[in-house]
């Protein structure tokens, strides 16, 4: 407990500038951590959902079924709504007459490709901030340490015979900034990594659906003519 009380006053004794870069940090850690739990669930969600979708469209159910079954639903997670918008795309030039094969499956590749750049983005929220949290806070703690050590150097000059128990207490608040600021980035950094990587994992399967599912439709389509 003394401690924890000696950190706080030293907080509170830092100079002003020192404080706000403290309640900047503070701000981007706590922020950040948000944003890490929040990525954690919703990318830990869309797996599930990536599986459950997939072991459903391989069971071999019709895809004129499947589709009207997710074209009714209000929201689509993300793979459904690449398998609902490429459908869709590929029922309507199917019925115009006179369509060929070739122009049916660059239009169904267009929509799927629409679908999945609006997925990748809905993905990678966040993890530009994540990214800048872990690249900049360092260096913002940095800011902190080197202005604390500044004022505590300035004010010797007022003293007539300056020891460490006179220098420390002003170096310790400094560095309390430096300490800060590591502890923002290093969990942010942790977390870009990680949520980049998974991120990853994910585009891959979607795009490795996309090929099949459009193999699926040109022999489809092939076969109609």
């Amino acid at each position: 407990m003394p401690e924890q009380l000696s950190i706080f006053e030293l907080i509170a004794n830092a100079s002003a500038l020192v404080q706000m870069v403290m309640g900047v940090l503070l701000m981007a850690s706590l922020s950040s951590w948000v944003m890490i739990f929040q990525r954690w669930i919703f990318l830990r969600r869309v797996s599930v959902e990536v599986d459950t979708f997939e072991d459903h469209f391989w069971s071999g159910i019709d895809l004129r079924e499947l589709y009207r079954e997710l074209d009714a639903e209000d929201v689509l997670t993300g793979i459904e709504d690449m398998f609902v918008a490429g459908f869709k795309e590929y029922t309507r030039l199917s019925d115009q007459s006179g369509a060929d094969t070739e122009a049916i499956m660059q239009g169904v590749q267009r929509a799927m490709r629409v679908s999945l750049n609006r997925q990748e983005e809905k993905l990678e929220t966040h993890l530009a901030f994540l990214a800048t949290v872990g690249s900049t806070s360092p260096y913002i703690g940095l800011f902190g340490t080197v202005w604390g050590i500044m004022n505590s150097f300035r004010s010797l000059a007022n003293m007539s015979q300056a020891t460490l128990a006179t220098v420390a207490p002003g170096i310790s608040e400094a560095l309390v900034a430096t300490a800060m600021g590591l502890f923002a980035a290093i969990p942010a950094v942790i977390g870009y990594n990680r949520f980049s990587a998974r991120v990853e994992v994910l585009m891959k399967r979607y795009e490795t659906f996309s090929e099949e599912f459009t193999a699926i439709l040109y022999r489809a389509a092939h076969a109609k003519r």
